[in-house]
């Protein structure tokens, strides 16, 4: 048991990471719940569990503003540092880029290993900090000084996990992209990789070129809380009245550049792996090849290129220059162009295409939309002039969460119920499925489209009673219990994935090692894939995407069928065709012998 555990085969990490970073998903998803219970029905008690949150947190069941706002900051932190990216890089990462690059395994399988067991001692002690003196972090996700540098010993720890975290990836990409240059089976050229490797790949570069930034930052915000240097801290700085002996002519704007220059390129370390997914799952629901697979390759290197000269557009409120402000906008405005380029290539890849609607390609076919409009919406941030009306308002989190919510996690879940065949050998309910993808897709629109009208309207996104104190915001109160019941619903659609899971692991039907009629290299082993994946090293023939090619036996070639194969198939084809050509002619034959003239009896 020790042994399979900490186990180096990189299926076994992957899935580690997979079900830790759903675990975390949950754990996120329902701190949000509490939230969204706060804005619906400001000092109200919460039902059930509010006395159960401890008086520090809620008083008669109603929740402090302290603690929601330690909901606030950790609900972000959990759901992208310990869920959405350690699923999509982690999981999906680890699980299938050796095998879609026909190697036996990650390139360092040690350092695989204790790139997942550092993450979870980093998830660990961020869920640990809510017992902590004072509760958790409370800063936000974002963690500005000096708040952050005075807040309390949940911040601390805060920082500690989010090395932990940050080492973790660093290790995890580094591997990722050592496997990919160096591991590929002879004849897979870089133009024949799939799509979801080439998101992969430059997902790892933009964790290894990004991240370091973050972890120093987080290194000096450290040394401001426990050994009394001053970074962030400025001088002259005053707390409740007393001025701060620890403070030196520190720069809390150098926070915020060293934050998001990792934070903006690490919205693509959360769509970029979605992107693959889903271009994986739609390529094999319509039959054909993806349209401008050459463009979503350039373009997404591109993208992960200029994803590094945009941060400061999440700044124009600091009173930076003109200039800067100019520099930043029109950078905004070209990183755009490569996601258009990808999201016009996905939709016309639809364009003749028999397309199989099966549940994840509901959920890749959902992800088209959800994250254009998410795009769309956050062009209007990308310009000073109108960023200033709407930063920090609800528009902002309507804008990022169809990026992330019904965008990559509708991504995530296709993925899910795409690979989950291949990992277990059982098909997943259709039905079920089906009823998880309707009542996401209603319930995320419910909670997400509201934001936006609340937005415009100009409600602050970090207020404790949902903006009652303000008059500008006392008609805006429905959408947040709108958004309320709708939060909770999505919370029972769930439900039907977990029992679909439950179920299918142990009496779902039984799957083939190809049940999806695919072209990639995971599908050529056997179901789920043995310790080494490979009965022996496969040697790629053709693209990853050869669907409903001319004058092939079947509407798909697998990328490691030589030609001898194929042309011993369309020899079998010819062979039954023309025995059942004879077959038939001679059934008219005796149909005609056996026949009788016109009026005899």
């Amino acid at each position: 048991m020790i042994t399979r555990w900490f186990s180096l085969d990189h299926k076994v990490i992957g899935l580690q990471y997979a079900v830790t970073s759903m675990v975390f998903l949950l754990a996120g998803f329902a701190l949000m719940m509490l939230l969204r219970w706060q804005l619906a029905y400001p000092m109200q008690p919460v039902p059930l569990i509010g006395s159960l949150l401890g008086s520090n947190n809620a008083a008669q069941g109603i929740l402090l503003p302290g603690f929601y706002n330690q909901l606030g900051a950790m609900h972000g932190t959990i759901m992208i540092f310990l869920g959405v990216v350690p699923l999509s890089v982690g999981g999906f990462g680890n699980y299938l880029v050796p095998l879609q690059v026909g190697a036996s395994d990650m390139a360092f399988p040690r350092l695989n290993m204790l790139s997942y067991w550092v993450y979870l001692a980093g998830g660990l002690l961020m869920l640990g900090s809510f017992f902590a003196p004072g509760g958790a972090a409370a800063s936000g996700w974002t963690s500005y000084p000096p708040l952050a540098d005075i807040a309390t010993t949940g911040q601390t720890l805060w920082l500690l996990a989010m090395i932990l975290l940050i080492t973790s990836s660093l290790l995890g990409s580094i591997n990722t992209i050592v496997t990919i240059l160096q591991l590929r089976a002879p004849g897979l050229t870089f133009m024949r990789l799939p799509f979801l490797v080439w998101a992969q790949l430059v997902t790892a570069f933009l964790l290894l070129l990004a991240f370091p930034p973050l972890e120093a930052a987080g290194l000096m915000q450290l040394m401001d809380r426990v050994s009394g240097t001053s970074f962030f801290l400025p001088s002259g700085l005053v707390i409740s009245g007393t001025p701060s002996a620890a403070t030196g002519g520190g720069n809390p704007l150098l926070w915020q550049h060293l934050f998001w220059f990792l934070a903006h390129p690490e919205v693509y370390v959360l769509i970029l792996p979605a992107m693959g997914i889903v271009a994986e799952v739609i390529a094999n629901g319509i039959r054909k090849p993806l349209w401008g697979y050459r463009l979503m390759v350039y373009a997404s290197i591109f993208l992960g290129f200029m994803s590094m000269v945009v941060w400061a557009h999440h700044m124009f409120m600091t009173g930076m220059g003109t200039t800067m402000s100019a520099f930043f906008q029109t950078t905004t405005m070209i990183i755009s162009i490569p996601s258009v380029v990808i999201l016009t290539s996905l939709l016309m890849s639809l364009w003749g295409g028999s397309i199989r609607f099966t549940t994840p390609m509901l959920f890749a076919l959902a992800f088209l939309p959800m994250f254009g409009l998410g795009g769309l919406t956050g062009l209007p941030l990308g310009l000073a002039s109108s960023d200033i009306h709407l930063h920090d308002t609800y528009y902002v989190v309507g804008h990022f969460h169809y990026v992330v919510a019904p965008g990559t996690i509708f991504a995530l879940f296709a993925g899910v119920y795409y690979w989950f065949p291949k990992v277990t050998g059982r098909m997943l309910d259709e039905r079920l499925g089906r009823l998880h993808f309707i009542g996401s897709f209603v319930c995320m629109n419910a909670v997400f489209m509201p934001m936006f009208i609340q937005g415009l309207a100009g409600l602050n996104r970090r207020l404790y009673d949902g903006g009652l104190g303000y008059a500008h915001a006392h008609g805006l109160q429905k959408w947040n219990v709108m958004q309320g019941w709708a939060a909770w619903t999505l919370g029972l659609v769930q439900l039907f994935f977990l029992v679909n899971v439950a179920i299918s692991l142990r009496r779902g039907r039984r799957a083939s090692d190809n049940p999806w009629d695919a072209t990639t290299l995971e599908w050529a082993t056997s179901t789920p894939p043995p310790h080494g994946n490979f009965a022996a090293v496969p040697t790629v023939h053709r693209g990853a995407y050869e669907y409903s090619v001319p004058g092939a036996a079947r509407d798909f070639l697998p990328q490691h069928l030589g030609a001898e194969v194929l042309a011993s198939e369309r020899s079998e084809r010819a062979t039954r065709s023309e025995r059942a050509g004879e077959a038939a002619s001679e059934s008219a034959c005796r149909g005609d012998r056996g026949a009788k003239p016109l009026g005899e009896k």
